[in-house]
């Protein structure tokens, strides 16, 4: 007999314990714990900026002191606007190890580009007057970084390169529009 009150207070208690779980989960769904009305109001308006920012895509590519980016392939959709942020991981200076993103239009001749960037180091080595380049992030030393937005062009395959001297053989790579 005393073996069975055990059992049926230990049962009780779990099934109190399973109840208040279930209606704590419950308040999870509907308002986060710990977290006022005016909390879960602000969430929401974040969520809605989040829903509006839904057609900016956000990208990080990376540089280094090798020479290479970290990605030779990014793909967006036509008309998205992309916010993309250049970080050199490297420690070089610019004047020996700069790095830019630029994306040049269809149909431009990566040589031919990189060099007549050569001559536009006042500019970070964007050519004045081009009508080749869409768009480019400022020339980084290492441990800088930069961030551009802009609006991806119709669909298709466009290439991207670092313009510093001799650098678009290796840092290169595409950028599909879908």
């Amino acid at each position: 007999m005393k073996n069975l009150s055990k059992f049926v207070l230990i049962f009780g208690a779990m099934a109190m314990i399973a109840c208040g779980d279930k209606k704590e989960k419950d308040a999870e769904e509907n308002t986060a714990i710990g977290t006022s009305t005016e909390e879960t109001t602000q969430t929401r308006q974040a969520d809605s900026q989040d829903a509006a920012d839904s057609d900016v895509v956000e990208i990080t590519i990376e540089g280094d002191d090798q020479m290479r980016f970290n990605m030779d392939e990014i793909k967006v959709k036509a008309g998205q606007t992309v916010r993309l942020t250049l970080k050199h991981v490297g420690q070089m200076d610019k004047n020996a190890m700069g790095h830019n993103w630029v994306l040049l239009t269809q149909g431009t001749e990566i040589s031919e580009f990189g060099m007549s960037a050569m001559d536009a180091k006042a500019n970070d080595y964007i050519p004045e007057g081009t009508d080749q380049v869409i768009a480019h992030t400022k020339m980084l030393g290492g441990g800088e970084s930069d961030t551009i937005e802009f609006e991806a062009p119709e669909k298709g395959t466009y290439d991207f390169i670092c313009s510093f001297p001799g650098h678009y053989s290796l840092m290169k790579g595409k950028f599909i529009v879908e």
